[in-house]
């Protein structure tokens, strides 16, 4: 007798998306160089030594579960990380503190808008009765910024690592946000643009995952093979296809 046909998996019952270069872009106007907030304070060497503006935040992967136990604790957390960044770098102690706040004040104000196929690909997930959450590494107010952005109405739950207490991709916010949706790994289907945190992350916690890569993407380099349990597209247009 021929072998009997191995089980399919189950259907999938939720949708989990990255934010940042999923659904979202950034739009002119853009924020400051921070090399401009030491150079006022006449701080060239720290903004030397300061370096990169971008990376200021928890690396990809960390646990701060400690500091994440309420939205006073992560945001004081949050400053005090960029003012001792601030000293490490030759800012006096004076001029850490209101350095770092005018940095971190910076940081957030950033204008975010939509890419064009995210609308109808959300809604189309809304009419197959699936539950659409968003998982980021993002600050305290992600709510906030989908509301912003629009998406209120089409995002069922909303998980940052701020909240969640680790970012992706440490174990701690998918299983966290898996939570938040009411789903086992199985049932759930995770999709981003980084390779990381969307792919190899959620795939390693049982879940399935589908790689968005724009033409457009910000991300620089070859797209790496896919393993099973995987697949990859071009646009969130494409996502029906896959369920």
């Amino acid at each position: 007798m021929p072998d009997p046909s191995p089980p399919r998996p189950p259907a999938v019952r939720g949708v989990i998306l990255d934010f940042y270069g999923t659904l979202v872009r950034l739009v002119e106007p853009l924020p400051p160089d921070h090399r401009s907030f030491f150079l006022r304070r006449g701080l060239a060497e720290a903004a030397d030594a300061w370096g990169d503006q971008w990376a200021v935040g928890p690396r990809d992967g960390e646990e701060h579960t400690a500091h994440s136990t309420s939205e006073r604790a992560y945001r004081a957390w949050e400053l005090d990380r960029l003012r001792r960044r601030a000293l490490a770098c030759g800012v006096p102690a004076p001029e850490a503190g209101p350095l770092a706040a005018e940095i971190d004040r910076a940081m957030k104000d950033l204008h975010l808008a939509l890419f064009d196929d995210v609308p109808a690909a959300l809604a189309g997930l809304r009419t197959r009765g699936l539950t659409v959450a968003v998982c980021s590494n993002w600050y305290w107010d992600l709510d906030r910024a989908i509301e912003d952005v629009g998406l209120a109405g089409l995002v069922d739950v909303a998980v940052p690592s701020a909240r969640a207490g680790a970012r992706k991709p440490h174990p701690l916010i998918y299983r966290t946000v898996l939570e938040r949706c009411g789903l086992r790994p199985e049932q759930a289907l995770f999709v981003g643009d980084m390779w990381e945190a969307d792919v190899a992350g959620p795939l390693a916690h049982g879940m399935r995952a589908v790689h968005l890569w724009r033409p457009d993407r910000a991300v620089a380099g070859a797209a790496p093979p896919l393993p099973d349990g995987a697949a990859r597209i071009r646009s969130l247009a494409a996502l029906s296809g896959l369920l």
